[in-house]
């Protein structure tokens, strides 16, 4: 009988070592889970209410006109960071052509990392709404601007500030709830 008295410790022991390894694996799949249905995409920005960083990029090859931070000053616009290879890019994009269109506000381009071929093609088979595009072509400016990864949509004012910064692909209600009402906002302060 002091043998199973013995033994008991040692087979409880045991028990919780073989447990130990199924409860991480059910503690990492919970995070996974939350990871992956969380919602809340927004990343913190320092450089929001700041002046965009100093830039200057030439236009994507078969386009007249680059894109610089003087660009950005007079009124209030949107900053679109894509490219042909971003797959959330080819989402969003029919909402940008809508909105440019619609003449609500200016659409500025910054195409990244991007074959020149290959941006010019995504433009003639989803739509153009960039009234300028500045090729980053190796990733140096969007690295100032903060960007964590594309797409990514900044809502800058009429002074040239961010003030509005938006990570991932956008859907219509994205935009009706969370971008246009800034813009709206600051086109009321700005008189435009």
């Amino acid at each position: 009988m002091s043998a199973d008295v013995e033994q008991e410790p040692r087979r409880r022991g045991s028990r919780l070592l073989l447990l130990l390894p199924v409860a991480v694996f059910g503690l990492l799949g919970a995070a996974f889970y939350w990871g992956l249905w969380n919602n809340n995409d927004r990343l913190p920005s320092t450089l929001i209410g700041k002046p965009v960083p100093e830039f200057a990029l030439p236009p994507i090859e078969g386009r007249q006109d680059g894109l610089s931070s003087a660009d950005l000053q007079g009124q209030v616009s949107l900053v679109n960071l894509w490219a042909s290879w971003c797959v959330p890019c080819r989402t969003e994009n029919p909402l940008l052509v809508e909105l440019a269109e619609a003449g609500a506000v200016p659409i500025y381009g910054i195409n990244y990392k991007d074959d020149p071929e290959e941006a010019l093609a995504f433009l003639e088979e989803l739509g153009d709404p960039f009234t300028r595009i500045g090729a980053d072509r190796n990733g140096r400016v969007s690295i100032d601007w903060g960007v964590y990864g594309i797409p990514e949509t900044y809502v800058i004012d009429a002074e040239g500030r961010i003030a509005h910064k938006h990570v991932g692909a956008f859907n219509r209600q994205m935009l009706e709830e969370d971008i246009l009402p800034v813009v709206r906002r600051l086109q009321q302060e700005a008189g435009q």
